[in-house]
């Protein structure tokens, strides 16, 4: 591997020489500057992270923190790196993934180090510990989802907003009896946003419609989710209705409808929320997909505006076209909440008899 004293003596000056045309910590003169930068590119030399710290104050990397369970896997989480990776590219950005449990440790370690000029958290929890690391080490960061008291930029699907169209949309369509699949007990239990917005978007909805909403909390083992669902399909008055949020075991769900003796939409309607934009196993289902997309270049430009402009001269872009300042956040951090559209056909009515 090529080291900066091998550039050096290929350009007849000593490695602090090199180091200060890497930095431009100091003035050198342009013949001297031309030699460095000729034995460079022949020798192929790479700088370190640390000397490209040095020459512009930034690594251009940010930190995308995906609390990981080991051999979980979810769809949307890797359908969100991709595109965060991708909208964070447009602005000069590499993307460094964190997938350790809590997230606190990563943090604390790419902070300190400065091996990214600000983080992206994603599955934000209500009062998430992350965001106190970043308060306390002063650290910029933006919000994939958002927690209703951190001080710090965000963007998101208004969850609550979603499932109470989607209850609303599916009672205009003459249901009564609907069932709400709501997230999985463990997310409502470590207070994820989308998983508490969503169920105050079913009780809402409930009161706006005077239909009887039942919420049924899924389960991450997809026995217990089938034995759940068999069982609130079974209940009488019989539900004519499914909403659910809860998307990852959607195919055990839906064999789990099969199972039942139910036929989609026939007798039983199912509406998704949250659903993958262009996922082609959905198109048969009234839905509100959840804007990837939008929310990935959102966060993207929200973080790296958050670095401010001393350290990134490409951070010009208004903050106000990203959504207007949130009264109720004391910083006014700015957000960016995305109003649900339903996507799909029309929602069907129930069967009669």
């Amino acid at each position: 591997m090529t080291t900066i004293k091998d550039v050096a003596e290929r350009a007849g000056v000593a490695p602090s020489t090199v180091s200060y045309v890497l930095s431009g910590s100091r003035k050198i003169s342009e013949d001297t500057r031309r030699a460095v930068r000729a034995a460079i590119d022949e020798l192929g030399y790479h700088p370190r992270a640390s000397a490209r710290t040095l020459r512009s104050a930034r690594t251009r990397v940010l930190a995308l923190a995906a609390p990981r369970v080991p051999g979980a896997y979810r769809a949307i989480d890797g359908r969100f790196a991709i595109d965060v990776t991708d909208a964070a590219r447009v602005h000069g950005y590499d993307v460094l993934l964190m997938t350790d449990g809590d997230g606190v440790g990563g943090l604390r370690r790419v902070a300190r180090s400065r091996l990214a000029d600000a983080a992206v958290l994603m599955a934000v929890e209500d009062r998430d510990p992350r965001v106190e690391v970043l308060r306390e080490l002063g650290f910029p960061g933006a919000l994939l989802g958002h927690d209703d008291h951190a001080a710090l930029p965000w963007t998101d699907l208004d969850w609550e907003a979603a499932v109470a169209l989607a209850v609303r949309e599916t009672a205009a369509a003459g249901h009564r009896r609907i069932l709400f699949l709501s997230s999985a007990e463990h997310e409502v239990a470590a207070r994820r946003g989308y998983a508490l917005h969503g169920l105050d978007g079913a009780r809402r909805a409930a009161v706006e419609t005077g239909a009887d909403v039942r919420v049924i909390p899924s389960h991450l083992a997809p026995d217990v989710l089938a034995r759940r669902l068999s069982e609130a399909l079974a209940a009488r008055p019989v539900p004519t209705a499914l909403v659910v949020q809860h998307l990852i075991l959607l195919p055990r769900l839906l064999d789990a409808v099969a199972a039942a003796g139910l036929r989609i939409p026939h007798d039983l309607t199912v509406v998704l929320v949250g659903s993958l934009p262009d996922e082609m196993g959905i198109r048969h289902l009234p839905r509100i997909d959840l804007p990837v997309a939008e929310m990935s270049t959102a966060v993207a430009r929200l973080a790296i505006d958050a670095i401010g402009p001393g350290r990134d001269d490409r951070s010009s872009t208004s903050r106000e076209s990203l959504g207007a300042p949130a009264p109720s956040m004391p910083s006014g951090a700015p957000h960016h909440l995305i109003q649900p559209r339903m996507a799909g056909p029309v929602i069907a009515p129930p069967s009669p008899g």
